[in-house]
């Protein structure tokens, strides 16, 4: 795949910014600041790295994508529908009854949508299940998995890492979106997850700390998570909650709120 030169990366984020805010406002419910600030890990993800085919999106030689941070979701619909999975004018039936893009995503109803999310920890559990089965049928895919860092107080998450490590899944690569915001306010105030890097390091991963908003530092994290060959990889992703949008950046009220249609508009003219 070819790289994105720098103002295209910059104009495509800053769409894909302006189609999450649309889909928030016109649901009138979601969750903006963590979908805010992954945009770039998914960008580069999806037009760099990401083996996939959007005319083919059960390719049995594709790589996967789990999203375990499920109510991120309109990020991803969002990187879908950019690279033709389906409709970008579908991206405003989110969360609207019968539309294919529920709360959470959902397994079965969307092209590209590989793991129904949901309940925190699970899909953690689910991805390193995938690429087990990948490696005992000497396949070549990756698995990689988006996880917030709030999720990570999930214990069942530490056993998932824990089969990871042991099992040497190299092809399994996990992105923790380490914006130090959840639902009850900061990560360090609800449970302290700090040194996070060494917990990893501890439990036998190829660990890499990085600004998850740098398109270098993303680029160069990835490019160490494909050449690692005998440990799995975690990324842990340095991100801006609400990321593009001056007053929802670092702002824990975000995490599950979604823009009025006036705060909606403010917003799209500071992506313009």
């Amino acid at each position: 795949m070819a790289i994105l030169k720098e103002k295209e990366l910059k104009e495509k984020t800053k769409e894909i910014r302006r189609s999450i805010i649309s889909m928030l406002a016109k649901a009138g419910s979601g969750h903006s600041a963590g979908a805010l600030g992954q945009v770039e890990l998914y960008t580069i993800l999806y037009k760099e790295v990401l083996k996939h085919n959007p005319k083919k999106p059960l390719d049995p030689n594709r790589d996967f994508c789990i999203v375990s941070n499920g109510h991120t979701c309109p990020v991803l619909y969002a990187t879908l529908a950019d690279n033709g999975y389906f409709p970008k004018k579908e991206l405003l039936t989110l969360r609207k009854l019968g539309s294919r893009l529920q709360g959470h995503p959902h397994k079965g109803l969307l092209p590209g949508v590989e793991h129904s999310g949901g309940p925190l920890g699970q899909g953690i559990s689910f991805a390193v299940g995938l690429a087990a089965s990948l490696r005992r049928d000497k396949k070549t895919n990756k698995v990689y998995c988006f996880v917030g860092d709030g999720e990570l107080e999930e214990g069942q998450c530490w056993e998932a890492l824990l089969f990871a490590a042991k099992e040497k899944l190299s092809n399994f690569i996990l992105i923790v979106d380490r914006n130090y915001i959840q639902i009850d306010g900061s990560t360090t105030q609800v449970l302290h997850l700090d040194p996070l890097d060494k917990k990893c390091e501890a439990f036998g991963f190829h660990t890499i700390s990085l600004d998850g908003n740098n398109p270098q530092d993303i680029r160069k994290a990835y490019k160490s998570a494909l050449q690692e060959k005998k440990r799995p990889t975690v990324l842990i992703a340095r991100t801006i909650p609400g990321k593009g949008v001056s007053f929802m950046e670092n702002k824990v009220e975000w995490h599950g709120k979604a823009p009025t249609k006036e705060e909606a508009e403010k917003a799209l003219e500071e992506l313009e």
